[in-house]
């Protein structure tokens, strides 16, 4: 699918290469910040929007600083730091549950490549919860700190996410589109495979083989009734599918050293 960048009215971006993506290791809720080559990408997908001409009226953002730096950087670049800024937790990665810290080929070697691919990419299978009293849980985070208990995650699915994502979109999101707002969202890559997941009305089978790159916009032309127009990367689906690659294949075993 291709989009004409006149027309967007939505641009999804993944944030820039965190810490723990360069280690290879699921980030989840831990709040990591950018890489020098994340910071980079950030430049670079602000860049893309700029040259594509593309304005906004709002933008949003998790309340993780990986996403919200990314932005920084992209309104930097578009040079529209004062455009109004909403946060929200909902927008938030997936929560990975006891994976968070751990390194992905490393639990492929444990567990199994087709285990961490189920925990990693299905729809509905969350991987092991953290307990409710690890110091890492969200409840005791201040962010947090006015969200209901009950609502803070220990472990998802991208299912489990969807249905977070889905009544922000539908209060927040969707209103401003179908008032004619030009929106920009910063944020994860689960978070952002549950919006696309909505908007293209992707299957639970199909939705396993999505994979958002780092720091590569993508564009999408709504029309009033969030009909997907037009869609793609503005940096052409070649390159987004080559990062994409990348992306899938962090969840594979490191192969064995040779002596």
């Amino acid at each position: 699918m291709s989009v004409d960048a006149n027309d967007a009215n939505l641009v999804l971006v993944r944030h820039g290469q965190s810490q723990w993506n360069l280690e290879n290791r699921f980030t989840g809720w831990i709040d990591v910040d950018l890489t020098a080559q994340g910071v980079a990408e950030a430049h670079s997908a602000g860049r893309q929007i700029r040259e594509a001409g593309i304005e906004f009226d709002a933008a949003w953002t998790s309340v993780l600083q990986r996403a919200i730096h990314t932005l920084w950087i992209i309104l930097d670049e578009i040079q529209a730091p004062w455009l109004p800024v909403g946060r929200d937790w909902r927008l938030n990665e997936r929560h990975y549950g006891a994976l968070q810290g751990l390194n992905k080929a490393e639990t492929a070697a444990e567990h199994g490549e087709d285990q961490v691919l189920i925990w990693r990419r299905s729809y509905d299978i969350p991987p092991p919860p953290l307990d409710r009293d690890h110091p890492d849980h969200p409840r005791f985070d201040r962010r947090y700190r006015h969200t209901p208990p009950d609502a803070l995650p220990a472990a998802e699915s991208l299912k489990l996410t969807l249905e977070r994502v889905l009544p922000w979109w539908d209060s927040v999101a969707a209103p401003a589109l179908r008032d004619g707002q030009r929106l920009l969202i910063a944020a994860h890559g689960n978070s952002i495979r549950a919006i696309v997941k909505h908007l293209e009305s992707i299957s639970n089978e199909e939705i396993v083989g999505l994979n958002i790159p780092t720091g590569m916009p993508l564009a999408y032309t709504l029309d009033r009734e969030l009909h997907v127009s037009e869609g793609g990367y503005l940096a052409g689906e070649d390159a987004a599918a080559e990062a994409a690659a990348a992306v899938a294949a962090q969840g594979r075993a490191a192969p064995p050293v040779t002596p």
